[in-house]
């Protein structure tokens, strides 16, 4: 059965949020990160791209490439609600939808084409979204993921493009293989020493052989080259929660101890959703008393896998959540509302240096296990 799959993503999502604000914004480089030379470019606006500047780069270098941009430090907190808010109306409107990370989503509208016409369906539900939250949005539309996602990213800024089934090819083929979701930088240059610049030939090429260099993604490359990609659209209201729980031997009130033990709780539960390429939205924190009675507590946090942003709420939960001053029998963590994304988007509120601290404890965890490194409590703790 043929699908139809719509990819929407808001533009320069970060920049436009602050645009809302402030229109003087409007029309002119705009770099959202860290003020000092350390900070790591979290987003920037398509003035700010034409001299070079993007997403993950070194604050240092974005300022000598484009002196003259205005630079904002961010907001993750309005940036979450500006996001939840689209999502709403999103879901409201739309059967079936998977929001991919903080500022895209997926939608299957299988069938809706009987009714009204697929591509006038997105059309007034994009106006929609521009309309009630004030942002400007783009959206692909097509037979799957990886071809809408790619048609997206032709549409913008702030535009539509629908790719129907024999367009796909003559669509995709003339464009480079870097617009080829999951090819990242380092698969890029092994396309290139293969002379393969763009995704005809990489279509063109034996999957066997691209099975061979590129190993298992290899497959995956080759079939996204050919407009071919089976995954489905995972409703959002599915995600699973990610947590950890510990019984203690004996009952204890002694707060010191039960953050040491949060601390180390939360560490594991923000390297599991690194690893997964997940960020939360919720955090939760559950005790259960001697007397076997049982509370929960949860709070909403701006999207992020940071220890220490989750760790605060979480101490925080904790401390609300404990009133009845009885001795605590097991004691858990829980962060919910996951959707996929790299947690650059939170880079404007932390240095360079303590994004390479995680990238280390990650990178020796991988290697040794999650017991093989953390982080220390602190006397607060």
């Amino acid at each position: 059965m043929s699908r139809t799959i719509a990819h929407m993503d808001l533009d320069t999502f970060f920049v436009s949020a602050e645009r809302l604000e402030n229109s003087a914004l409007n029309g002119k480089p705009v770099i959202i990160g860290g003020f000092a030379d350390r900070g790591v470019v979290a987003s920037c606006s398509y003035e700010a791209r034409k001299f070079g500047v993007h997403s993950a780069m070194p604050g240092k270098l974005a300022r000598r490439l484009c002196p003259q941009a205005i630079w904002i430090r961010g907001d993750m907190d309005k940036y979450s609600r500006l996001s939840h808010l689209v999502t709403e109306i999103i879901e409201e409107a739309a059967p079936l939808v998977e929001k991919a990370s903080i500022d895209e989503h997926y939608l299957d509208v299988t069938g809706m084409d009987r009714f009204f016409g697929t591509q006038k369906w997105m059309h007034e539900l994009r106006q929609r979204i521009i309309k009630e939250s004030g942002l400007p949005i783009s959206f692909g539309l097509s037979v799957n993921k990886t071809v809408s996602k790619i048609a997206t990213g032709e549409a913008k800024p702030n535009g539509e493009k629908e790719v129907q089934q024999l367009a796909v090819k003559p669509f995709l083929f003339p464009l480079s293989i870097k617009k080829i979701p999951g090819i990242g930088d380092k698969s890029y240059h092994t396309l290139r020493d293969m002379g393969i610049v763009y995704i005809e030939t990489l279509a063109n090429m034996p999957p066997e052989l691209i099975g061979k260099v590129m190993g298992e993604n290899g497959k995956v490359i080759w079939e996204k080259a050919n407009g071919i990609d089976a995954r489905p659209v995972q409703p959002y209201s599915e995600q699973k929660s990610i947590g950890s729980e510990r019984t203690f031997e004996t009952d204890t009130t002694d707060m010191k101890f039960l953050h040491g033990v949060l601390s180390k709780m939360v560490q594991d539960v923000c390297f599991d959703m690194r690893k997964q390429n997940r960020l939360c939205a919720t955090v939760t924190v559950k005790i259960r008393y001697s007397d076997f009675h049982t509370h929960t507590m949860q709070t909403r946090v701006p999207y992020t896998s940071y220890d220490h942003v989750i760790l605060e709420a979480a101490k925080s939960l904790l401390n609300k959540v404990y009133d009845r001053r009885l001795l605590i029998r097991l004691i858990g963590v829980k962060v919910s509302n996951l959707v996929y994304g790299a947690q650059q988007i939170d880079l404007f509120e932390d240095s360079e240096s303590m994004v390479k601290l995680y990238q280390a404890l990650d990178q020796i965890k991988h290697w040794y296990g999650k017991k093989a490194v953390g982080k220390g409590v602190g006397k607060s703790e």
